[in-house]
């Protein structure tokens, strides 16, 4: 499995209050979307994210978001030294994911490109 970058999640009051920071501070614009009652927004490595509380509440146990070349191939790979697949891969604006816990106990979230 070959890991292509991480980004770091980041949950905000005042997602439209946050944007502007991170745009300035990476030097990119934000691409934003909803997801599941979130407002997210994307700018460089970081996922800034904002919405009701019990939504959120579940989006700080993920610790980050790896993409990778394949989340089949991740899959297979956590499977194999011993993390658990908690759900996926599923669909997503920007390809595909699934979210595994690792032995320590540790959450992430793995990405692809993939349509």
């Amino acid at each position: 499995m070959e890991i292509l970058g991480a980004t770091l999640r980041v949950c905000v009051d005042d997602l439209e209050t946050a944007i502007p920071f991170y745009e300035r501070l990476v030097g990119a614009t934000a691409l934003r979307f909803e997801r599941g009652g979130v407002s997210v927004a994307a700018v460089g490595f970081f996922l800034l994210m904002s919405g009701p509380e019990a939504e959120l509440e579940v989006l700080r146990k993920v610790a980050a978001t790896i993409a990778v070349k394949d989340v089949d191939e991740a899959r297979t790979v956590l499977s194999g030294l011993g993390a658990r697949v908690l759900a996926g891969p599923l669909a997503t604006p920007a390809g595909r994911n699934l979210i595994a816990r690792h032995p320590d106990g540790s959450v992430y979230e793995y990405v692809d490109r993939r349509s």
